[in-house]
């Protein structure tokens, strides 16, 4: 009779970044704004890479895919938040819900591998400057950028398998400003052990995976430059090299403190806050991270200025 008395829930209410009501339309005007240079930066940075023949590399060719993978990040999450900011209604389905979460995960995962690719292209530019044109080729470039296009769209398919096994019909309230798959599961009638378990051993593995990975990478670079006999040479590589692994610190922190360590005592706001980062911060940083101080893109950008 319990069970049957049960009404399962079909739609969900998202929470907002606060509830104060005079703080709305700033945070809305703000996030907007934020919203606007992240679609700009990464939408332009790849109509950049396209129209300039100079550009066609191995470095643009993954530059304009981390930039795609950002662009959706931020469009997966940023528009319905936007919408809650102003709207007195902050309900969504539960398809929208799985969807914007594939969405997301989807783009975070196929970002992860792409920042190891992106590290071994750099690693292979300064340490073996000769063979690079050889090493990576045109057929190996559009390889790793399809297998890792195709993790980011399988791995996400296993956790919404899942999901859809999980039965809701106590509270329809995610305490997040996007579906989170972890307050997902504090909702749910059905015991979501199992769940929890996949999380975490593929965040595990995929973070460690591709973090190390990129460590490697750059603790080699960071040899090469040593042995560089110019200081001018050595002073611009290591600014390079920190602006990268500031933006890689920030992304693998956050994600790590989220879902491989979501119990390191945070709160509901401090998840919040992280979660700012990966989805929002990032993705805005990054086209400027990789192609401001770079002179190829700045000589690109006054081309077209000029024309």
């Amino acid at each position: 009779m319990m069970e049957a008395n049960k009404t399962l829930v079909t739609e969900f209410v998202l929470t907002r970044l606060s509830d104060l009501p005079g703080l709305q339309v700033p945070l809305f005007l703000v996030f907007l704004g934020i919203y606007l240079t992240t679609m700009m930066g990464n939408l332009g940075l790849i109509f950049l890479i396209w129209k300039d023949p100079h550009l066609h590399t191995p470095m643009y060719f993954f530059l304009g895919s981390l930039a795609f993978a950002d662009a959706c990040s931020s469009s997966s999450v940023t528009p319905k938040m936007l919408m809650n900011f102003l709207s007195k209604d902050h309900t969504i389905s539960m398809v929208e819900c799985i969807a914007q979460f594939y969405c997301f995960a989807s783009s975070a995962t196929t970002e992860c591998f792409l920042l190891v690719v992106m590290a071994y292209d750099r690693y292979v530019a300064i340490r073996k400057p000769l063979l690079y044109p050889v090493v990576m080729s045109t057929r190996l470039c559009t390889w790793l950028i399809s297998v890792s296009y195709v993790i980011g769209f399988l791995h996400p398919v296993i956790h919404v398998g899942l999901l859809i096994r999980l039965t809701f019909c106590r509270s329809n309230i995610i305490h997040h400003f996007y579906c989170e798959i972890l307050p997902l599961f504090t909702i749910s009638c059905t015991h979501p052990s199992i769940n929890a378990l996949v999380v975490l051993i593929s965040a595990i593995f995929i973070q460690a995976f591709t973090f190390m990975s990129i460590i490697v990478s750059y603790t080699r670079i960071l040899f090469a430059i040593l042995k560089k006999k110019f200081e001018k040479s050595r002073s611009k590589a290591f600014s390079t090299c920190g602006a990268h692994l500031l933006s890689v610190s920030l992304f693998y922190g956050t994600l790590f403190l989220t879902f491989v360590c979501p119990g390191c005592g945070a709160d509901q706001y401090q998840n919040k806050m992280y979660s700012l980062f990966y989805t929002i911060i990032i993705p805005l940083l990054n086209p400027f991270i990789y192609s401001l101080r770079n002179k190829e893109v700045l000589g690109a950008l006054r081309k077209m200025v000029k024309k």
